[in-house]
């Protein structure tokens, strides 16, 4: 994938990033533990943890653990922390939702929000937490049913079929809300049943600048200083929820060496892919992926620089694509670390040896890999093409992306629907999206050429640059009575229209097709295959090793340790003092102003109480909000991040510098009840029940 920007701070920014360690040894062996501790509950080391820690970790206490966790609505974690349903995440995790609530004339980014009263607290539309409640192996169910496939296309055809009639069966039984969860890359697949909680309530979020303090600088870093923190309240019918399963509070916190667990719901790993499919993301997908991440982040800065009127609308955006852009970064050096591919490639190797030394298992497994290389081979020659006429990027003008909806509409028969095009127009921004057309543009010219047939047919021959202007004053969806005109349309009539995308979707359409079939066919070979490799990875370790992450519910162990970085030792945790240092040695400036209340705290404010912390725990995306506990089951953080030398740990995990970073229990308490003065949420946090 080509790219052509230039901008010079995005340059100065990789050029940082490319510089920092990657946290690995220099040994280039595989380690057990590479594949990483994301336990899932059904299948907990006890005994690894009893060796290890010295604790013994009953049924009893992994179920009230596993009660205790949820998954909150946009692919966080969160959990109870009191009788009364009430719910702990991350500031990140809730700050769409608290302005989903704020009121006119109110700015809760800026004010922050506490709910005084019971009565205060406010209902947030849309927003829900999953709680776990049954879990159910159902291999043999799926395993049987690609048993009767044929062919590659047959087989993954039975699997999806068998996966959704098990989840319509389940969930219409049980009255929850079922899902087939694939682990060991089909090895083993599990039935996830979870109870729906729909009633959510806004209780305390504090003020954006205190919770992200440092911005897009510090993220990712240690030592750090976030009150990345935000309360819900759960209802049912009209009331509190009476949440039976919930962590308590440690007022006294974690010490360096003491066992604790992150409860909650990592996104996504790959530890469990081969060689050939890491190859393929080194050489395609991550770079594909970053350089768009680039785009939008260089094409925002600029943006909301000249429309200063417009950050409110656009800031979430960038500070998204900020975030996703330094792990696209730490992801793309992580799979050019000779280091670390040495180490994956020897953990494959071993594989292989085991395979190849067992009669019944060669003959069944010792092709898979050979499988998978020849078919991401096959994929690497189709993928700037499939590329450019699918102009698939994630943030797609609403300009392209509406006219293939209306497209795709009217070619099988159906009719776009004009709610839709009224809500795409809704508030619609030309600027912004001609701004993302851009990307869209390049997509076309870098993957396909200028001189390609249908891209000089579609955009009147039109360089790169000019055919953005061109289709502006072109096409039709960039006006909602174009876009309503284009809609009415015939399919006659949309093949003899001059409008540049149409021209250029439909007669891409019959290639675009083609390659399409195509990548079905390679997905197809390499599921079938990956899901052999994880029959045999289960045949050899069985649950010995944890499966990749898959956004379900995980028990990760660690503990408080320090790790050097600069030429210094991080500490195992910060104090507020840290904070006001960082505040007044950059002057005062944004990012790492503070909120006026923070500005003039209480004399008995404790400067020196511990406020971020770091362990060696296991985490990813979709584990900010998680509850980091102790053997007690005790709240003694909240984590929040890691640190840069965690980014590689979507492909391997390692405790050399690769850290969780959290909000301490005790810095959490403090500001709340000392900063904040909200003393019906301190007293529920430390009593676990609400004050009457």
């Amino acid at each position: 994938m080509k790219t052509r920007i230039t901008f010079s701070f995005l340059g100065l920014l990789v050029a940082f990033l490319f510089t920092l360690n990657t946290g690995f040894a220099q040994s280039s062996k595989s380690e057990i533990y590479d594949v990483g501790k994301m336990w899932t509950f059904e299948h907990a080391p006890v005994e690894y943890f009893e060796k290890t820690y010295g604790f013994k970790a009953t049924s009893e206490w992994l179920e009230d653990v596993k009660l205790s966790a949820l998954r909150f609505g946009n692919g966080c974690s969160a959990s109870f922390i009191s009788e009364d349903g009430l719910v702990m995440t991350n500031h990140h995790c809730g700050r769409g939702y608290v302005s989903s609530v704020t009121k006119p004339g109110e700015d809760l980014s800026k004010t922050g929000f506490y709910a005084e009263k019971l009565g205060d607290e406010r209902p947030v539309p849309g927003l829900w937490v999953d709680q776990l409640q049954k879990t159910i192996d159902v291999t043999k169910e799926i395993t049987s049913a690609m048993d009767a496939g044929s062919t590659n296309e047959e087989k993954s055809k039975l699997k999806s079929d068998k996966i959704k009639e098990i989840e319509v069966k389940y969930s219409g039984e049980m009255g929850l809300k079922c899902n087939v969860i694939t682990f060991y890359n089909g090895g083993m697949y599990m039935l996830y049943c979870y109870k729906r909680l729909t009633d959510v309530r806004l209780v305390f979020s504090p003020e954006n600048i205190i919770a992200s303090f440092g911005g897009d600088p510090d993220n990712f870093t240690f030592p750090r200083y976030d009150f990345d923190c935000a309360f819900f309240r759960v209802y049912d019918n009209g009331q509190p929820l009476k949440s039976t399963h919930h962590f308590n509070w440690s007022k006294n916190g974690a010490s360096e060496g003491e066992a604790l667990f992150v409860i909650g719901n990592p996104g996504s790993t790959e530890r469990l892919k081969t060689m050939a499919q890491l190859i393929f993301a080194r050489d395609y997908t991550v770079p594909a992926r970053l350089a768009s991440l680039n785009y939008s982040v260089s094409f925002l800065t600029e943006f909301l620089k000249n429309n200063p009127d417009k950050v409110s609308t656009y800031q979430n955006a960038l500070y998204g694509n900020l975030n996703s852009q330094k792990v696209f970064i730490g992801q793309d050096k992580a799979l050019k670390d000779a280091v670390m591919m040495e180490r994956k490639k020897d953990f494959e190797e071993n594989i292989k040896v085991k395979v190849n030394a067992d009669p019944k298992l060669k003959g069944k497994y010792e092709n898979i890999w050979n499988e998978i290389e020849s078919a991401s081979a096959e994929y690497g020659k189709i993928y700037s093409e499939l590329t450019g006429y699918d102009i698939s990027n994630r943030s797609q003008s609403r300009f392209v992306a509406l006219t293939k909806v209306i497209l795709r509409n009217t070619l099988s028969g159906k009719e776009t629907k004009d709610s839709i095009l009224n809500a795409a127009y809704e508030n619609f921004d030309t600027d912004y999206n001609k701004g993302l057309l851009v990307y869209d543009v390049q997509l076309i010219y870098d993957n396909l050429g200028a001189e390609n047939t249908i891209v000089k047919s579609a955009f009147n021959g039109s360089s790169q640059s000019a055919a953005v202007d061109f289709i502006m004053s072109n096409s039709l969806t960039t006006s909602k009575d174009g876009a309503f005109k284009l809609a009415k349309m015939s399919e006659s009539d949309l093949r003899a229209s001059t409008d540049p995308l149409v021209k250029f979707i439909l007669a891409s359409k019959s290639k675009l097709d083609e390659l399409t079939a195509k990548r079905k066919e390679i997905e197809a070979r390499i599921d079938v295959n990956s899901q052999m490799l994880g029959q045999v990875l289960y045949e050899i370790y069985n649950t010995s090793i944890p499966p990749d992450a898959t956004l379900t519910l995980r028990i990760s162990d660690g503990t408080i340790k320090t790790y050097s970085y600069n030429g210094t030792m991080a500490p195992p945790n910060t104090t507020f003092f840290g904070l006001y240092d960082r505040y007044f040695s950059h002057g005062k400036k944004f990012p790492w102003n503070l909120p006026e209340r923070w500005k003039n705290i209480p004399k008995d404010f404790k400067l020196e109480t511990p406020y971020n912390l770091i362990t060696t725990n296991d985490i990813i995306g979709g584990n900010s909000g998680s509850a980091l506990i102790n053997t007690k089951a005790e709240v003694v953080g909240l984590v929040f991040d890691g640190n840069i030398e965690s980014l590689p740990g979507r492909y391997i995990y390692t405790t050399e510098s690769n850290r969780t970073v959290a909000v301490d229990s005790r810095g959490l308490l403090e500001a709340i009840k000392n900063i904040y003065k909200a003393t019906r949420l301190s007293y529920e946090m430390e009593n676990g029940k609400m004050l009457k």
